[in-house]
């Protein structure tokens, strides 16, 4: 009973908000975290590129796990560092609210940098630009990817010459060099590859639909980056919360031992003897 007592009391424990200052939606740091953010794209893009790459199933339900949960994971990592991220603004603002509150001088550079709701998005937007760029080019000029021409066959090489038919050939004895337009289709295409090997390949006019979306598609990203640092806040309510109830815990912990000590240094009373 006693344990199921002290646990209800730990979850009926009020959260503890402190009050912190409020910065802008950029500063002077906003630059620097947007490389940071880009670097990490970076990064999950290659970790997801060998995954995606060394994990291909012909099974439709098997790939579309397998891909979902790359997603995920992925998404989940640009959440928590955005929710790292924005508890750090908000303890940075709680400690410049307590040196206001005490008569120092703060200055317009230290507030600028403390949380703002706005501000997770504006260093993923930032940090997704190169991305970003290519994917808008891309979008702007997809087109329904044909099949190209196959390689002529050893057999046919001597017709090549020939004046009547060496025409219809001659397409198959050059191949076509890699345009800018094929170059940016590359980078965007490994940019989000779990999503290109969910729509597959071979479906060329789902390709066609991703590839128009893929703007959209490269910032989800930064959408969870942005929405991660708006949780900041409850990331700070809950370690205040966390340090009142083991303050509580603390204190209770004491008290019983005290009583106990009381009880064990109190004189016992002995009980009258019975006479012969």
């Amino acid at each position: 009973m006693d344990k199921r007592r002290q646990s209800s009391k730990e979850q009926n424990t009020e959260p503890v908000r402190k009050p912190y200052m409020t910065g802008t939606i950029t500063d002077e740091n906003t630059l620097k975290s947007a490389l940071g953010f880009f670097g990490i794209m970076l990064i999950t893009t290659f970790v997801a590129f060998v995954v995606c790459a060394t994990a291909t199933f012909s099974s439709l339900v098997l790939r579309l796990l397998m891909n979902a949960a790359v997603i995920l994971v992925l998404l989940m990592v640009y959440y928590n560092r955005g929710a790292a991220k924005g508890a750090e603004a908000v303890a940075r603002g709680e400690i410049l609210y307590q040196r206001r509150e005490k008569g120092m001088e703060i200055r317009e550079a230290e507030r600028r940098i403390c949380y703002h709701p706005g501000k997770g998005y504006i260093i993923g937007l930032i940090g997704t630009i190169p991305f970003l760029i290519a994917a808008i080019a891309l979008a702007l000029c997809a087109t329904v990817q044909m099949t190209t021409a196959g390689t002529l066959p050893s057999w046919m090489q001597a017709y090549v010459n020939r004046g009547d038919i060496g025409n219809a050939l001659v397409n198959y004895t050059q191949p076509e060099g890699m345009t800018l337009t094929d170059m940016i289709r590359t980078v965007v295409r490994i940019s989000i590859l779990p999503y290109v090997n969910i729509v597959n390949y071979s479906n060329r006019y789902g390709m066609l639909l991703l590839e128009r979306l893929s703007p959209l598609i490269v910032l989800i990203p930064a959408a969870a980056y942005g929405t991660g640092y708006l949780r900041g806040k409850k990331v700070r309510t809950q370690i205040h919360t966390m340090i009142k109830t083991n303050e509580q815990k603390r204190i209770r912990k004491e008290e019983k031992r005290k009583r106990r000590n009381a009880r064990n240094s109190a004189p016992r009373t002995r009980e009258p003897e019975q006479l012969n």
